[in-house]
């Protein structure tokens, strides 16, 4: 067994970049040498700026050798045939075997693969997956024709053992395999060799350069918190900076700096923002003021004035930065006091998408749905499309033009700024939300009734216009716009069928688009246009309900809820209104997880499999007339009772959406269900007999209909 040690060193590679290359690397070489034949006990990654790290233990130092018989043609088979096969296992006529087979006699090859040594394979593997390595960008450089993520200036590559090390054999674009790397940059550049991977960490830690990128963000995390605890302060938190931070740096040492006086009245999040997004630094609060008032940058060396000159380089750097969102915010003011007309009108040149009009046009569609939502959400209706109208203002602020990912967050502070009530600027902020599946989603009445016009304002227009998602291509995010409808709607618990409002919506659309421009659209929605629903709003608006559904069904298997118990309770009526459809779904999972709810679904299904083959082979429907006159039995009288009381209060419950009060009614048919089909015959000699059980059968298909499609359930 043998141990090896890849080393890939180059110029700096992206810090976005690393962790994927990590995972590409360990894949493209422990692939490799498995399909050769080798098989290891385990296998690390590691990055840094400036290189790829790949340990591979417990390596078999030879493959071994293989025997493969592979089946040939006839041995009366045409020469092509012959030829063709000779070639594919690269033997000749005299190596091959005719055997006697059913059809007649056949050529057999055997197939020897010899063992190699694992020296010989190593070399091959990492050749080939330098050579075919899926960087997202890559560059060629000098003459050759090798490409990288950027310039590649050696190759670390050995196998150790008890005996020693030794280095592989290969040359890549000029670049010869060896045993020596280089640490930090500046503060160890000098090379050295190594002889395995603890050696080789080791060595590096001496020079100045942290292996491991979880270690590098423990280390960077510990600092920041070392320099604001003495000051008390706190870092904001900010993983995903950190993760990048961490992969700019080999030997992270943190400086805190302090911000200017004259920009502390700056919004917290323009403040974190520039800082983040032009200098990568963290921002630490003050939680006596609750402002931002200091920064952390992470340098890449350890000076002898203690980082004293890069923090004062920095701190210059930051203040022009700073000037400039300060002078962008002061404009953005001055607008939002005087109106944001302006900005409102800017709207008109800014389009949307070309067969769904401008941003002015969406912003009227958006406010006139919002104030149709409104009551839906307990929102009053003025503010919701009041909210609506100012929400996309800031896009042509010159503040979000610099930082786009601040739009809405800076159209809070400008409706604010523009004396507009709380619950209008917090609109403007929220109506974005959420934007992903772990992000809060807004509770306020208003913003919940802007955030849903504004996503399903989407949906219905592409619907509309035919561009939905195909496969993993969703390039207008509809799946994120759906499942943010779907988080809405379940967590403010929003009732209201959807299928009569999109239909609504698209016969809205048809009437615009074919008989209007789209630069009427403002007046016309404004005016209540609406439009005479036709067959093609109602198919439409169906396709986007079961793409509602297709996300729903995303949502709740992450809550635990199986895909069988999600397509029963979406296949009964009232499948629109998504609160009943999780409600249910949700009641009916719990009482499946009981022995009597498992019981029940099959007694249901038994019940409803019998039925329909009578049904199929009668040709007549078994719905009503079951009599209890009828019934020879105890058990039959039995079941005849208990459906006589669980039907009602079933009905009674479902009517008042008290799903778990359903399923305990249901669940009492369990044990009558089961006696009924321990003693009694249902396809019985009798005429009459037989017409009155399978129409005592339908009346449980019916009970369990009222709540869930049984026989979709599985097992």
């Amino acid at each position: 067994m043998a141990d090896l040690l890849i080393e890939l060193f180059s110029e700096e590679i992206p810090a976005r970049m690393q962790a994927r290359a990590r995972a590409d690397l360990k894949r493209l070489v422990t692939d490799g040498l498995v399909q050769a034949g080798l098989t290891y006990a385990s296998a690390g990654a590691f990055s840094t700026p400036r290189r790829l790290t790949l340990t591979v233990e417990g390596l078999n130092d030879h493959s071994p050798t293989t025997r493969e018989e592979r089946k040939g043609p006839r041995t009366d088979a045409p020469e092509k045939a012959l030829d063709g096969f000779l070639r594919s296992t690269g033997l000749t006529r005299d190596q091959l075997e005719a055997r006697d087979d059913k059809k007649g006699q056949v050529w057999f090859a055997t197939i020897t693969k010899e063992g190699r040594p694992a020296a010989d394979i190593v070399a091959e593997v990492l050749e080939d997956a330098i050579r075919n390595f899926p960087w997202p960008k890559s560059m060629r450089w000098g003459a050759g024709s090798l490409r990288w993520v950027r310039p590649l200036h050696s190759i670390l590559c050995i196998l150790s053992d008890e005996a020693g090390a030794n280095t592989v054999d290969l040359t890549v674009n000029g670049i010869t395999a060896g045993n020596t790397t280089r640490g930090h940059r500046f503060m160890a550049p000098d090379a050295f060799t190594v002889s395995n991977f603890d050696d080789y960490a080791a060595k590096l830690r001496r020079s100045r350069v942290m292996l491991d990128a979880e270690e590098r963000e423990a280390e960077i995390r510990q600092q920041c918190d070392n320099l604001t605890f003495a000051r008390g302060w706190t870092v904001v938190p900010d993983d995903a900076l950190l993760s990048e931070v961490a992969g700019l740096v080999e030997w992270p040492v943190a400086l805190m700096g302090v911000i200017e006086d004259r920009f502390l009245d700056l919004p917290p999040e323009v403040l974190q923002t520039s800082m983040k997004e032009h200098q990568k630094f963290f921002s630490t609060l003050n939680p006596k003021t609750g402002r931002i008032e200091g920064f952390i940058t992470v340098a890449n060396i350890e000076t002898p004035d203690d980082g004293a000159t890069i923090l004062a380089g920095n701190q210059r750097v930051l203040a022009a930065r700073l000037s400039d969102a300060a002078f962008f915010y002061e404009n953005d003011l001055r607008e939002a006091n005087s109106g944001m007309t302006a900005w409102a009108d800017g709207l008109n040149s800014v389009t949307f998408h070309n067969k769904l009009g401008s941003q002015s046009d969406r912003v009227a569609r958006i406010a006139a749905l919002a104030r149709e939502i409104a009551p839906l959400v307990g929102a009053d209706p003025n503010q919701a499309e009041q909210a609506a109208r100012l929400a996309k203002l800031d896009l042509r602020s010159a503040m979000v033009g610099e930082f786009p990912e601040l739009q809405g967050t800076m159209g809070r502070y400008y409706a604010l700024a523009a004396g507009h009530d709380t619950a209008i600027a917090d609109a403007a902020r929220d109506h974005y939300s959420p934007l992903g599946p772990s992000d809060e989603v807004p509770t306020a009445p208003v913003s919940v009734a802007v955030a849903l016009a504004d996503k399903l304002d989407t949906l219905t227009g592409f619907w509309a216009i035919d561009e939905k998602p195909t496969g993993s291509k969703d390039p207008f995010a509809l799946r994120r716009s759906a499942l943010g409808v779907i988080r809405l709607i379940m967590e403010n618990s929003v009732q209201s069928g959807l299928t009569n409002l999109f239909e609504r919506l698209f016969a809205a659309r048809r009437v615009l688009t074919r008989d209007t421009d789209l630069n009427e659209n403002t007046a016309l929605i404004s005016a209540g246009v609406q439009g005479v629903i036709q067959p093609e709003d109602t198919e439409v608006a169906l396709q986007l309900l079961s793409f509602l559904h297709d996300r729903l069904k995303v949502y709740l298997r992450d809550q635990g809820i199986r895909h069988d118990i999600i397509d029963a309770v979406l296949a009964q009526d009232g499948n629109d209104d998504l609160v009943q459809v999780v409600n249910r779904a949700t009641a009916l999972n719990a009482m499946l997880t009981t022995t009597d709810g498992q019981n029940l679904t099959q007694g249901l299904k038994r019940a409803s499999n019998i039925l329909t083959q009578a049904e199929e082979k009668d040709g007549v429907e078994y719905s009503f007339g079951a009599d209890h006159k009828f019934a020879e039995t105890d058990e039959e009288r039995g079941l005849f009772t208990a459906l006589d009381t669980a039907e009602p209060a079933i009905k009674t419950a479902m009517k008042n959406e008290d799903f778990p009060a359903a399923m305990t009614a249901i669940a009492a048919l369990r044990a009558p269900i089961d006696a009924f089909f321990e003693a009694v015959q249902v396809n019985t000699d009798s005429q009459i007999v037989r017409r009155n059980r399978l129409n005592l059968l339908s009346r449980i298909r019916e009970a369990g209909r009222q709540i869930a499609d049984f026989t979709r359930i599985e097992g």
